[in-house]
């Protein structure tokens, strides 16, 4: 039986407009693609089987991590690549990947240490770290690997308001790493030292505003649902934190500290909506519960 080198995994549901740009963009560097489907209604098993896809269909649960890890857990490949359907492995990352697989631990090291944009990816995983805790440990091999990610937003690649480089984990060896599978932003579990790569992930997060705002309001939904199991009191305190507080802070954090407004409209309208979404969240928990 060939050895399978890279897996690429992915969790989809009604994906036909995008799961055939993701599968196209690492069909050259993929030994196999594992993809566990949500039952979708529209063509997307039919794109995904046409590129060699191993579907497994399930129910779609609201935590999607649960069908992500389904698929690593179908996984042969030594490596697992995740991704979602909405991303884009671009030619100069597709390379950087598969040069990285086939490195022993001491390339890998070597490699670590001579990043282009090392300084901006260890402040960057700090501040991952501070908000979600401790990613993998410093002991072993390199496992797993951060990517910076490239957020298109309305007809621009943003570059600022800390939206760059988002650094996501989607390359891990097999068994190494999991997703906890509790929450929608919760970070992967990893066994060994978590390294970077250097070439962007391409995320074709909103290419319009109606696509945003569908997404948008998902996301609310899951902060309702923590708001919910956290049972926030519904007194002045938590009305002034999440109406005026919350939005105001993350506004003109991302927009001046972060220098969003240098992403220009895109920039601004992200910072907006982005704060926007701590008070229809609180105001959609009220209706709710």
């Amino acid at each position: 039986m060939t050895k399978v080198k890279l897996s690429v995994s992915i969790a989809t549901f009604n994906e036909e407009l995008n799961i055939g740009d993701c599968l196209e963009s690492v069909k050259n560097i993929a030994d196999e693609i594992v993809i566990v489907d949500g039952k979708s209604s529209d063509r997307t098993v039919e794109i995904a089987k046409s590129y060699g896809a191993k579907v497994s269909l399930e129910d779609n649960n609201p935590n999607f991590h649960i069908n992500k890890q389904k698929s690593f857990d179908l996984a042969c490949g030594e490596w697992i690549l995740y991704l979602d359907a909405d991303e884009r492995v671009s030619h100069n990352l597709a390379e950087e990947i598969r040069r990285v697989i086939y490195m022993s631990s001491e390339e890998i090291e070597h490699y670590q240490k001579y990043l282009k944009n090392r300084q901006l990816f260890i402040r960057h995983q700090q501040l991952i770290e501070e908000r979600d805790g401790i990613v993998g440990n410093q002991n072993g091999e390199y496992n797993a690997f951060y990517m910076p990610r490239l957020n298109y937003f309305l007809g621009k690649y943003l570059k600022f308001g800390g939206v760059y480089p988002d650094g996501v984990i989607r390359l891990f060896k097999r068994g190494k790493a999991r997703l906890p599978c509790k929450s929608v932003h919760e970070q992967m579990e990893v066994e060994g030292k978590t390294g970077w790569l250097e070439n962007d992930l391409i995320h074709i997060d909103s290419p319009n505003f109606k696509r945003y705002l569908e997404r948008n309001s998902r996301y609310i939904d899951l902060m309702v649902d923590q708001l919910k199991k956290e049972r926030l009191s519904k007194d002045i305190f938590s009305f002034t934190n999440y109406v005026v507080l919350k939005p105001f802070f993350w506004f003109f954090s991302t927009l001046i500290r972060h220098k969003g407004i240098l992403d220009g409209f895109p920039g601004i309208v992200f910072s907006f909506f982005s704060a926007l979404r701590f008070s229809r969240a609180y105001f959609r928990y009220l209706r709710n519960s």
